[in-house]
């Protein structure tokens, strides 16, 4: 894929920008969002110039709306491989936040339109915590490039060596790399789901993206996206 891309200051969201202006194969880059958000109802805290916060509108007309997890694994790998040159300990909080040890470096939103059976436009939002060197808000385990290196990255560059490896990936299997990342994926951790806490080691995620983890009494146990929480 050849992006066209776009660089502007400010605007609400990324993401909300390409669906108003996107069209064809299209980034956009923000310096600030002012209502940058997260999956669900999160937020994004961002300090303005200082992070790499960006929308990929992309339309994998190829992939089945059964299978769009693929594109969650393909952008979540990605960045984990581009960040491995920077620092270590990278993995993907399931199903796509970008850990550095306990802390979150970065998190994907992503949003696809349908055609029938198959994908017409995916937008994929990033927010990657790059240059930041305090975090005000009470977001629990936020954590930066800086606050690792304690020394500038260049969010220019960090996006192009992004975008290089989503075109080398995207297309291929990458389920293992995706799994072999995944944090926590180790062991019994503890977490919480609507029934209350419990510990559980991590088996698996599913084609379609569910969560399989097998509890401490010998339970399995499937989840869809926010219904199990990781204790941190």
């Amino acid at each position: 894929m050849v992006f066209n891309i776009i660089h502007i200051e400010e605007t609400d969201s990324t993401n909300r920008w390409l669906k108003a202006h996107g069209e064809g194969t299209m980034v956009v880059v923000a310096d600030y969002q002012t209502a940058g958000k997260g999956c669900g109802t999160n937020s994004w805290e961002s300090e303005r110039g200082k992070n790499l916060t960006f929308s990929m509108l992309i339309h994998p007309t190829d992939i089945p709306a059964s299978q769009q997890f693929r594109i969650t694994e393909v952008i979540s790998v990605a960045i984990c491989e581009v960040l491995e040159q920077y620092i270590g300990d990278v993995s993907i909080k399931w199903p796509n936040d970008i850990y550095w040890r306990n802390g979150k470096l970065g998190g994907i939103l992503i949003e696809n339109a349908l055609n029938g059976n198959l994908i017409r436009d995916c937008i994929i939002g990033v927010g990657l915590n790059v240059n930041q060197r305090r975090f005000l808000s009470d977001a629990p385990n936020p954590v930066s490039l800086w606050q690792i290196c304690e020394h500038e990255t260049d969010c220019a560059q960090l996006l192009d060596e992004i975008l290089a490896r989503f075109n080398q990936l995207m297309g291929q299997d990458v389920r293992r790399q995706y799994r072999s990342r995944l944090y926590r994926r180790q062991g019994y951790h503890p977490f919480v789901d609507q029934e209350g806490a419990f510990m559980a080691a991590l088996t698996d995620v599913e084609e379609d993206g569910h969560l399989l983890l097998h509890d401490d009494n010998g339970r399995q146990r499937r989840y869809a996206f926010k219904e199990v929480q990781f204790v941190i």
